[in-house]
């Protein structure tokens, strides 16, 4: 027996556990920490598949950059975790029958009739030459390029929505305006004392 299917499903079971982590934890540190070791783990599975560029950009972009931010953003914002944990049961219901209708989606999907080596076939042995960025892109930009557009028009609308949201005035908050920081006169802030000066006792 090959090792390779004994490595998919060592890194699948590490897979399914931490993003199963990711949703239940409730430190959000530990649920981005969870969030990392499910993407190096999924970068594994797509080595074993011979995505090595997908599982390269994985691991530079999500982990290198994207999960940084995330960790600097939670740590920043010291997040108040009892407001979260008091509404953990009154969801648990509605989240519960959310994860049944995805559980069932995906079996459905991924059922023996629709999925599996009968059906699909053992993945192609390629050449060592073998480019599989160069196949990505023809495909992505042939076959996928309207559905590609869409998403980067939708990431466009996520990033002005979140800028909006950022930048909307609050009445909590306090700002400061440039102009009026430059226009500043040293009268307006230093006073000049004269006073005499008092012997030492």
């Amino acid at each position: 027996m090959s090792i390779e299917p004994i490595l998919f499903y060592i890194f699948s079971t590490i897979l399914v556990l931490a993003s199963a982590a990711v949703v239940t934890v409730r430190n959000p540190v530990y649920a981005a920490l969870c969030l990392v070791l499910a993407f190096f783990t999924c970068a594994a599975v797509w080595l074993l598949l011979e995505a090595e560029f997908l599982a390269l950009v994985l691991v530079l972009v999500y982990v290198g950059a994207v999960m940084v931010l995330f960790l600097f953003v939670i740590m920043m914002l010291d997040i108040n975790l009892t407001p979260s944990k008091e509404g953990f049961i009154k969801y648990l219901p509605a989240g519960g029958f959310v994860a049944l209708l995805i559980l069932i989606e995906m079996s459905v999907v991924l059922g023996p009739e629709n999925f599996g080596i009968d059906i699909t076939g053992e993945p192609l042995k390629h050449a060592a030459d073998y480019s599989n960025t160069k196949d990505l892109g023809a495909t992505l930009y042939t076959e996928y390029a309207y559905p590609f557009e869409i998403a980067g028009a939708l990431l466009l609308l996520a990033i002005v929505a979140a800028i909006a949201l950022t930048m909307r005035r609050r009445p909590d908050s306090k700002y400061q305006d440039p102009a009026e920081q430059v226009a500043v006169r040293r009268n307006d802030r230093v006073r000049m004392v004269k006073m005499a000066a008092e012997k030492k006792q």
